[in-house]
């Protein structure tokens, strides 16, 4: 059996006996000593260290920065995962967690007969809207979502996941000195700081760090790599489906969300200074809950009312992120959506989508258009409409209007912002690579609609290797797209490449780049033809040009005003078509 014989100057020595396994055991952290659980995996399979709840900053204090952690004595057993950072319940009437949250876990995967050294670190930011969610993950009869046993040991990397603060605890600011905010994302920070001086003691290669994550956690992995606090801590990024250009990831009005927190929690909203001292001293569960999700409508769609996010605080955020990117210039950066992204959000704002008898209409539509286009009034309105609506034919059959809906969404929400982020880092990459994927394994949701593709977070179980850990749920089509994926995600992860590492891929992903748009169509069809260029070009280029250069309106939007859902597409159909870069061959979804 493979033990620590001897801890000497901070790093754990190792001795090998004989043959049958290769263990950590006892590790030496900045903190203490850490021990872990030794696992075999599978009957002639190598071995994992799996160490859970290690702490990387102290008990939080109601909104305020992390603090490093003071240590422990003897050895601390890191065997289970810690509670999650205080968030609501799904019905949002109770709490779940606790502020005492930031701990990780780290899976470090381990030869038959040997320890690991100098492996690739993949750390893990999960999403949830910046309201719910943990490092472990979902649960399901101790089968954790976030559980990293199948990339560390497919991908011979070292996987680490963590706890970042939420909600009102994690994001509120009031948009000054008095409470500054981006709680959450200096615990992220100080999560990847601690892995950078750490890991080199479980095996891993604290130059060579990947952080990856998927919706907010996608969003925080960009915002990660834009601060300049994070300079040299990471090598690589991968962001699955949101940046920080998502409209949703910055919140540009955090004192009106303050004031309505204040309000609800009764603290004076005299000044800045006395609002922050009274909310710091606020029961945290109360805090918690202060903040509630309401039902929505077309007309205020979901997107519009994340509450708490990341602001521009002029220190971590030193400036708008699409401003930010040159500090990015030497992470290589892999980042993509899913086609139908939207679909979750869509079956919000609209519950008839996901109703195969309960019928929608072009007003429907249009109503939902007005929400998102609220800054740009009715002609922005107009002008979208009539992008999405120029193909549909005078029967608006209902299943194109409702995948209408779903682009719509899809495009603002996550895709066009995606597309912008590929450009700024192409542009500001020096010496680093740029990326790009669209995941369109259709959903395996049977309450969906059959035309229904990859929706939000369809992408987590088979980069996690869930079709491997829970074989009976899953098809050997699926068991081959989550081997690609983890291929391609562990090689990025170990070169830079996603095709260059230690595992075999079955196409060649060629690198993005402005001129020529290249992306990779990700499915268990994947073959030659699933390089592509130009995703969505018509519609990235109408958000991302002809859009934003209308006009700010001079008053508020009007439901009635402009044409509305029955205009004619063809002005702004043809000033798109004058800007494009690509031909409309190019423009398909598929």
């Amino acid at each position: 059996w493979g033990r620590v014989v001897v801890v000497s100057r901070g790093l754990p020595v190792w001795e090998i006996f004989g043959a049958k396994s290769s263990r950590l055991g006892i590790v030496n952290t900045e903190g203490g000593l850490v021990e872990g659980v030794n696992k075999k995996l599978g009957l002639l399979g190598d071995y994992m260290d799996v160490f859970k709840g290690i702490p990387f900053a102290a008990p939080t204090k109601t909104l305020e920065d992390p603090q490093p952690h003071p240590g422990w004595p003897g050895t601390l057993q890191a065997k289970d995962y810690q509670k999650r950072c205080m968030q609501p319940t799904l019905t949002q009437t109770d709490v779940r967690g606790s502020e005492d949250c930031l701990y990780l876990n780290i899976w470090v995967p381990q030869r038959k007969k040997q320890v690991s050294t100098n492996l690739p670190v993949m750390i893990w930011i999960y999403g949830g809207g910046f309201i719910w969610g943990g490092g472990q993950g979902a649960n399901f009869l101790k089968n954790y979502l976030y559980d990293g046993e199948e990339i560390a040991s497919r991908g011979k990397v070292i996987v680490v996941t963590f706890n970042y603060r939420l909600g009102p605890l994690g994001f509120l600011s009031t948009g000054d000195k008095a409470l500054p905010g981006n709680y959450g994302l200096k615990d992220q920070h100080m999560a990847i700081a601690w892995v950078k001086r750490n890991i080199k003691n479980f095996g891993g290669d604290p130059d060579n760090i990947t952080i990856f994550g998927e919706s907010a956690g996608a969003a925080s992995v960009s915002l990660q790599t834009l601060s300049p606090y994070s300079k040299g801590l990471v090598k690589r990024a991968i962001s699955q489906s949101g940046v920080g250009l998502c409209p949703w990831t910055i919140q540009k009005d955090p004192l009106f969300w303050a004031i309505k927190i204040a309000q609800k929690v009764g603290c004076p909203t005299d000044n800045t200074t006395v609002l922050a001292n009274c909310l710091r001293i606020t029961d945290p569960k109360t805090l918690t809950l202060a903040y509630h999700l309401d039902a929505f409508s077309p007309a205020d769609p979901l997107v519009h009312y994340l509450a708490f996010s990341p602001v521009v605080d002029g220190d971590f955020i030193p400036d708008d992120p699409k401003n930010l990117f040159a500090n990015a210039a030497d992470v290589d950066y892999l980042l993509g959506v899913n086609d139908m992204d939207g679909h979750f959000f869509a079956s919000i704002d609209l519950p008839a989508i996901n109703r195969p008898l309960v019928k929608i209409t072009p007003e429907n539509l249009f109503r939902l258009i007005q929400g998102l286009t609220i800054e740009k009034g009715p002609t922005g309105a107009n002008e979208a409409y009539a992008i999405y609506t120029q193909m549909w034919s005078n029967t608006e059959d209902q299943e194109v209007m409702k995948r209408t809906v779903v682009d719509l969404e899809t495009d603002y929400i996550f895709l066009v912002p995606t597309q912008r982020a590929l450009q700024l880092h192409q542009e500001s990459a020096k010496s680093a690579k740029t990326y790009s994927y669209l995941f369109s394994e259709p959903s395996r949701m049977p309450v969906y609609p059959n035309w229904v593709g990859a929706d939000h977070a369809d992408e987590i179980q088979y980069v996690f290797g869930k079709p491997f850990a829970t074989p009976l749920g899953y098809k050997p089509r699926h068991r081959d797209l989550s081997k690609t994926m983890i291929a391609y995600w562990t090689n990025f992860a170990r070169t830079g490449d996603p095709n260059k590492g230690e595992s075999k891929v079955p196409i060649a992903w060629v690198p993005y780049d402005n001129e020529s748009g290249f992306y990779l169509d990700i499915n268990h069809k994947i073959n030659y033809q699933s390089v592509k260029q130009g995703l969505r070009a018509l519609y990235v280029n109408f958000w991302n040009v002809v859009y934003r250069n209308l006009p700010d309106p001079l008053s508020e939007p009007s439901p009635d005003s402009g044409t509305g859902p029955h205009s004619s597409p063809t002005s702004s159909l043809s000033r798109v078509c004058r800007q494009l870069h690509w031909l409309p061959t190019t423009l398909q979804r598929s």
